[in-house]
């Protein structure tokens, strides 16, 4: 029952459940949207239930608790919710409180909850795989775009065999991907609401023969099955805006274990780059 859709749980079970369920059932049905973001509490008083008939309500379902239930909630709309949903739902989060705390909280806890729950056998299998390359590419489209482009400026220095894949149509992306094999790594970004491109190149790199990496939110993002390594961070939503604090924590910790398997030829490479840097005046001097 927990793989099946949990609207349609609720719709076959609605003849079994009493008044007050039938309250809290009929509110998801048409706002779950709202619904999975919203505490027992919270979810009571606005259909005029107790907490506890809340909490019942879960395990009528088969869930072992309201916690487990608002997770198969969020996780059945992580990929459905419009940009106008997104927006009234953070809104309606946040409420009253000082958006400037809530905003930030949230991300420190985003960052938190990826440190718990990273997998360090995929991410030290992931740096190995990276290192030994033939070649790495990366993908990102949209606002996932910003953190590839950040892993390619500083894979560059790393590098010299990085490949940014352009992905503003679907030909320019298989045109860039058309090389790709055995001994090669392909490193795709993606969070919700997910891009079908980044998906359609990471399956094609991985029936090429190539190592797939995926950084994305977790188990059930649609890059996870065709990945050989997932690496996860928790990505949520503030507004319409995607929140991609955590993500970009993770790829920093992805560098830095990556540079230090490769520091003598790092060292030599940024001794370089100073002094082009300084020859160019590429870099402001900051008088002290």
């Amino acid at each position: 029952m927990m793989n099946r859709d949990i609207l349609t749980v609720i719709q076959e079970n609605m003849p079994t459940f009493s008044k007050g369920q039938k309250r809290i059932a009929n509110y998801i049905l048409e706002s779950y949207d709202k619904a999975a973001f919203m505490t027992a509490n919270r979810l009571g008083k606005t259909v005029n239930v107790s907490e506890s008939t809340v909490v019942r309500f879960a395990s009528e379902l088969g869930y072992d608790g309201y916690p487990s239930m608002q997770k198969s909630l969020q996780k059945m709309i992580r990929n459905r919710l419009t940009s106008v949903q997104r927006i009234e739902v953070s809104y309606d989060r946040i409420g009253d409180q000082d958006l400037v705390t809530n905003v930030l909280q949230s991300d420190i806890e985003k960052i938190r909850l990826t440190l718990e729950e990273v997998d360090r056998s995929s991410f030290e299998n992931a740096v190995d795989a990276i290192g030994s390359a033939r070649r790495i590419y990366i993908i990102g489209v949209r606002s996932a775009g910003s953190i590839a482009t950040f892993l390619h400026f500083y894979f560059n220095l790393i590098f010299d065999n990085v490949v940014m894949v352009a992905a503003n149509t679907a030909s320019e992306m298989f045109e860039n991907l058309v090389r790709v094999g055995e001994g090669d790594v392909v490193i795709g970004v993606s969070f919700p609401r997910y891009s079908s491109r980044t998906v359609q190149a990471m399956s094609f790199a991985r029936d090429q023969g190539a190592t797939t990496i995926s950084i994305t939110d977790s188990e059930a993002s649609p890059l996870a099955p065709i990945s050989t390594y997932t690496l996860k961070a928790r990505s949520d939503m503030a507004s319409f805006v995607d929140s991609l604090v955590a993500p970009l924590s993770l790829v920093n910790a992805l560098l830095v274990a990556v540079s230090r398997k490769r520091s003598e030829e790092l060292a030599r490479t940024f001794q370089r780059l100073e002094t082009i840097w300084e020859e160019y005046g590429v870099y402001e001097k900051v008088q002290d």
